[in-house]
């Protein structure tokens, strides 16, 4: 039953943050918001919701490892999965403006991250520091947009959304559908990946590293193929710099005021450091501003593959040591 329940949360996920993504922005068309702006902070920090309500339920339910796994698993498939398989589809262009100084932001946020995760574990203090650093981001963004405007048509199409705005009571009952959603799919997810987790004995920062941390990423994943069908690439990248930021910045940020979050050896061992080098892979393509091409697609597929049977295999080396021991 549980398998079915952790389907079900994922399924219920990305249906309630597409609901989410598109209600806030055609809410924003309506007020004249740039394509930029919604692109780096609602379309990113919306398809983020469900690795923000699930950290928050994970910590509330005793599971604060789940949480850690979710964001630095989301973050490592946004970049090697959601970028990687579109790019076998199309090209995925890294040429939009201010592409690479956004994406120096999120490897700055990252050596943050990872610094405090040297101190053991995150606690309200690291939660307060990394929203205030999340905070500045958005206030810098939103002020150079409103200093540097962009010439914008308010009803173009991004990322698959219709081009023309859902009216404003439409799009508000579609946000309040996304959020009621978001709360019943995360319920349901970490209840079941935690039984998940102890009928196999495997911990559960595997279970967030793999399980949840794809399924939380499906959003972007389904996001990407649409911009990579309809030839949309660049805004689909400045999504993905814009979630991994909020997920490091915000989803953290605000589960660790719910709780402490301790970070287990194997993350500062392995995971934080896939985690980073994914996004500095990115670094030589927005810098250059070039495409990630089929054959980088099928690189990156190779690498997030290689670390998910690397994951899996050390979880059951771990639980095959467990039983011997007991």
């Amino acid at each position: 039953m549980e398998y079915f329940q952790v389907i079900g949360g994922l399924v219920l996920l990305v249906i309630a943050g597409d609901f989410l993504v598109r209600g806030a922005v055609s809410i924003a068309k309506h007020f004249g918001v740039s394509t930029l702006v919604i692109g780096l902070t609602i379309v990113a920090f919306g398809t983020s919701a469900p690795e923000l309500v699930v950290g928050i339920n994970a910590v509330l339910a005793g599971a604060p490892s789940l949480a850690l796994g979710n964001v630095v698993g989301s973050n490592t498939a946004n970049i090697l999965l959601v970028i990687g398989v579109p790019a076998i589809l199309a090209p995925m262009a890294c040429n939009a403006p201010k592409l690479t100084r956004n994406l120096m932001i999120m490897l700055a946020a990252s050596a943050l991250f990872i610094g405090m995760a040297y101190t053991g574990e995150f606690r309200w203090v690291h939660g307060v520091i990394l929203l205030g650093f999340l905070s500045c981001f958005l206030a810098y963004s939103f002020l150079r947009a409103k200093s540097h405007p962009e010439t914008i048509d308010p009803t173009q199409e991004l990322d698959g959304i219709s081009a023309e705005p859902d009216s404003l009571s439409i799009s508000m009952l579609m946000i309040l559908a996304g959020v009621v959603g978001l709360g019943f799919g995360a319920d349901m997810l970490v209840d079941g990946a935690v039984i998940v987790a102890r009928e196999w004995g495997v911990s559960e920062e595997v279970i967030g590293l793999t399980l949840v941390a794809i399924g939380t990423s499906l959003p972007e994943l389904v996001t990407s193929i649409v911009a990579a069908v309809r030839r949309h690439c660049d805004v689909a990248v400045g999504n993905v710099i814009g979630s991994n930021m909020f997920n490091l910045l915000g989803v953290i940020g605000v589960s660790s005021l719910f709780g402490n979050i301790p970070v287990a050896d194997s993350f500062l061992e392995i995971d934080l450091w896939v985690m980073l080098a994914a996004s500095v892979a990115l670094l030589p393509f927005c810098h250059y501003r070039a495409s990630v091409g089929r054959l980088m697609g099928v690189m990156f597929l190779l690498a997030y593959a290689l670390y998910m049977a690397y994951l899996v295999q050390n979880g059951s080396a771990a639980h095959a040591m467990s039983r011997m021991l007991t």
